[in-house]
C-alpha cells in the first residue's frame, strides 16, 4: 500500500501501462546488468582469459536472485550504484566476485542497459502505434462516404468526407511510424569500449592484440543479441540518440494533440464524440455535461511531451570531451517520464480511436446548413447552359446569398437561400432540380476514393509487416 505522505508520479499511479513501468523499473535495469557482467566474463573467458568456467557458471547462478538491501547498503558506504552492485554480486558468486567488470568501466553496464531498455521501450510504442493506426484505417473506411463540412480557419469550407478526415490522422502516425522504425533500424549499442572510449584497458588485458579486443566486443554483444554497436564513444553512448529518441516520441505526441484537439472541437458540434460509459460523471455540478475527458487528458500529457526534446538537446550539447556527469540525474527522470507518457498517450488514444461515435444525423444538418452557399457556382453554370446571362444570374444569387445569411445570422433561421432560388424566375433553369444540384454526395471529390487509395497503398502494408501485433485495446484507468 502506498505512503500516502509521500509524493507519487501520476504517470506511474494513474497513466502509464504495466509493462511499460516494468521496462524502466530496477529489477529489469539490474538484471541487465548481470547479463553484460555474465557476457564479458564469458567471452573474456572463451578468448583466453584467465577466467574459469566454474566462476562463469557461480555468476550465471546468481543472475536473478539480487539482494537490493545489500546493494543499498553498499552505495550508502560507496557513493556509487555500479560498484555497489558489483560487490553485491560478488557476495553472492564468492568464486567469481575478482573477475565480475573485469576491464569494464561504469558505462559498459550503465549505457548498454540503458540503450536495450530505450529499444525494449520504443518496440512497446510501436505495438501501440501500429494498433491505433489499424483502429483509424477502420474508422475511415466505415465513413469515408459520408460527407461532412470541411473547415479552414476553423470556418466551413468546402465539403470532405468524416473517412477522410481520419485518413489526416493517420497519415501523421504513418510519418511517426516511419521515423521510429528509422530509428529501430540504426539502432547501436555503446558495446565494449573501456573508460575513454579507446579500449586501452582491453588491450591490456590481451597483451595488445588489437583482434582480441575487437572480438570481444562482438562476442559481448552477441550474447545480448545484438550485432550493432558506435564505431566510436566517448564514456557513453552519444547522448544525441536520446535527443534522437525524445524527437519521435514528441511527433506521436504532436499527431495525438492534434488527435485530439479535433475531437474535442467535434464533440462540441455534437458531430463526433469519444466514448462517454453509463456511470461517467461528466462535471460535479453540471449532472448533464458529457466532456472530453479522455481527449483532454491526452492533450495534457501530449504538452508535456514536446516539451522533453529541448531538455535532451541541453544535455547532448554539454557533455564536455568524453563525458560529464551532468547527464545523469536529468537523463534518469527525462527519458523515462518521456516513454510513460507516452505510453499513456497511446492508450488513450487506442480507447478513444476505437470507440468513437459518429453522429451522422447531425452532420448532415450542418451540412445542410452551408451547402447551399457552396452549391451557387453549380447553379451559376446550370442557368448558363440553359442561355441565361451568366454576370446577370452571379449578381441575382449574390442579393439572395446576403438576404439568406442575414436571416441566417440576425433572425436565427435556417439557410433558406434554396427557397428563395426555387422562388426566382430567374433560376427557372434550375427549378424542380435543386435537390439533385445540392446533393451533398457530389461536393466530396475524390475523398472516398482517396481514402480507400491510401490505406490500400501505404496503410495495409505497414499492418500486413506487423500482423502479429495487432488485436490491442487501450484501458484507461481513471
Amino acid at each position: 500500500m502506498s505512503d500516502k505522505l509521500l509524493y507519487e508520479n501520476p504517470l506511474s499511479t494513474r497513466y502509464a501501462s504495466r509493462e511499460m513501468l516494468e521496462n524502466f523499473g530496477d529489477e529489469k535495469r539490474f538484471r541487465l546488468w548481470r547479463k553484460l557482467w555474465i557476457a564479458l566474463a564469458e567471452s573474456e573467458m572463451e578468448l583466453g582469459l584467465p577466467i574459469t568456467k566454474e566462476q562463469v557458471e557461480e555468476l550465471k547462478a546468481h543472475e536473478k536472485d539480487i539482494d537490493y538491501e545489500k546493494a543499498e547498503e553498499y552505495e550508502r558506504k560507496l557513493r556509487h550504484d555500479v560498484m555497489a552492485h558489483v560487490m553485491a554480486y560478488g557476495d553472492a558468486a564468492p568464486s567469481a566476485r575478482k573477475i565480475i567488470h573485469l576491464g569494464a568501466t561504469s558505462c559498459f553496464v550503465d549505457c548498454n542497459s540503458e540503450l536495450i531498455i530505450l529499444r525494449d521501450g520504443l518496440d512497446i510504442l510501436l505495438k501501440k502505434l501500429v494498433n491505433v493506426m489499424d483502429k483509424l484505417k477502420r474508422f475511415a473506411l466505415r465513413y469515408r462516404e459520408l460527407p461532412t463540412l470541411g473547415f479552414t480557419h476553423l470556418q466551413p469550407a468546402q465539403l470532405t468526407t468524416v473517412g477522410k478526415r481520419a485518413t489526416l490522422w493517420l497519415q501523421d502516425l504513418m510519418l511517426d511510424y516511419e521515423n521510429l522504425e528509422n530509428l529501430l533500424d540504426h539502432f547501436k549499442l555503446r558495446g565494449v569500449k573501456g573508460t575513454t572510449g579507446t579500449q586501452a584497458s582491453f588491450l591490456d588485458l590481451f597483451d595488445g592484440d588489437e583482434e582480441k579486443v575487437k572480438e570481444l566486443e562482438r562476442r559481448v554483444v552477441g550474447k545480448l543479441g545484438y550485432n550493432k554497436v558506435y564505431g566510436v564513444t566517448g564514456q557513453t553512448y552519444p547522448r544525441k540518440f536520446d535527443y534522437n529518441v525524445l524527437c519521435v516520441l514528441s511527433q506521436i505526441a504532436q499527431s495525438a494533440y492534434k488527435f485530439s484537439n479535433d475531437i474535442r472541437i467535434l464533440q462540441n458540434m455534437k458531430e463526433v464524440e469519444e466514448p462517454f460509459e453509463k456511470s461517467q460523471i461528466g462535471s460535479s455540478a453540471m449532472a448533464y455535461k458529457r466532456n472530453p475527458m479522455r481527449s483532454e487528458r491526452m492533450g495534457s500529457l501530449c504538452r508535456y511531451v514536446l516539451s522533453l526534446p529541448v531538455n535532451s538537446a541541453f544535455t547532448a550539447s554539454t557533455q564536455w570531451f568524453e563525458r560529464t556527469l551532468d547527464d545523469s540525474a536529468n537523463r534518469r527522470i527525462v527519458n523515462a517520464q518521456a516513454f510513460l507518457a507516452v505510453d499513456a498517450i497511446l492508450n488513450i488514444y487506442l480507447n478513444v480511436s476505437e470507440n468513437l461515435v459518429v453522429y451522422d444525423k447531425v452532420i448532415a444538418k450542418h451540412v445542410a446548413a452551408e451547402l447551399p452557399f457552396m452549391a451557387t457556382e453549380n447553379i451559376i453554370m446550370e442557368c448558363v447552359k440553359a442561355g441565361r446571362d451568366r454576370q446577370d444570374v452571379h449578381e441575382r444569387i449574390r442579393v439572395l446569398s446576403g438576404e439568406a445569411g442575414r436571416v441566417v445570422k440576425e433572425e436565427g433561421k435556417e439557410n433558406d437561400l434554396l427557397e428563395r432560388i426555387a422562388a426566382d424566375p430567374m433560376f427557372e433553369p434550375v427549378h424542380g432540380r435543386l435537390s439533385e444540384i445540392v446533393d451533398a454526395r457530389k461536393f466530396i471529390g475524390r475523398a472516398p476514393a482517396q481514402t480507400a487509395e491510401f490505406i490500400e497503398k501505404e496503410i495495409d502494408p505497414i499492418l500486413a509487416r506487423h500482423k502479429d501485433l495487432l488485436g490491442a485495446r487501450g484501458d484507461v484507468r481513471v
